[in-house]
């Protein structure tokens, strides 16, 4: 027999998830996220069900299939959403009037705040990043280029102000700041909570600065 759930008149029971209008379904899918992060940060993945991330969640089963399909549907738009938060938060520092590399520390900044709020969307983006073959490798390409293209574009800020190397590839580089968000930030939520923010990002951001190449002292 089928009930209607908390919260909800009967008449809403059938169609909910069709009406949900934009707010409410950005809201809905930020209660998953925070719950699935939860759950999947306690037993990874494939240990969590459906059933769990919905009740955690508090919402039905029903809107959770309707709206993403299946679990593995759903982790693919949660990793997508968790990327559109981190990528809200390295845009938000974008200022052509500052000093592009105070810019990029900044940026970087926000990475480490971003995996303290979520280490466990960093735990999930790293365990199951470069598993070969992840169900998700296609949104993993995906979403990695786009971080990447921030990186990538902050970097450009900062060649176009300073005389950098050019030994050094740009696209090591962008992977290299890349992926040092992600552990960094992930391993001193796991192993180092003594590590202070500016500490881990003073440990990335020596390779931008090794990047940069030192101007010769003017001459008298």
């Amino acid at each position: 027999m089928t009930t209607s759930h908390s919260g909800d008149s009967p008449e809403e029971s059938g169609d909910t998830a069709r009406k949900l209008r934009p707010g409410r379904t950005n809201a809905t899918k930020q209660k998953l996220f925070e719950a699935s992060m939860e759950l999947i940060g306690e037993r990874g993945a494939a240990g969590v069900t459906v059933d769990e991330i919905a009740t955690a969640a508090g919402v039905s089963k029903g809107t959770v299939y309707y709206n993403f399909g299946s679990k593995s549907d759903l982790i693919a738009q949660l990793l997508r959403h968790g990327v559109d938060i981190l990528l809200a938060r390295l845009l938000s520092v974008r200022d052509d009037s500052a000093d592009p590399l105070a810019a990029m520390e900044e940026m970087i900044g926000q990475a480490m705040d971003f995996m303290a709020e979520y280490p466990s969307f960093a735990r999930l983006w790293v365990s199951e990043n470069w598993r070969t073959p992840s169900e998700w490798q296609d949104t993993f390409a995906e979403l990695r280029g786009r971080l990447l293209a921030v990186i990538g574009t902050a970097i450009d800020g900062v060649a176009g102000v300073y005389p950098v190397d050019p030994t050094i590839s740009r696209g090591s580089l962008e992977t290299a700041i890349f992926g040092a968000c992600f552990v960094v930030g992930l391993d001193r939520q796991t192993y180092n909570p003594e590590r202070t923010r500016e500490q881990s990002v003073a440990a990335i951001m020596a390779s931008m600065r090794g990047y940069v190449m030192k101007q010769p002292s003017p001459q008298a």
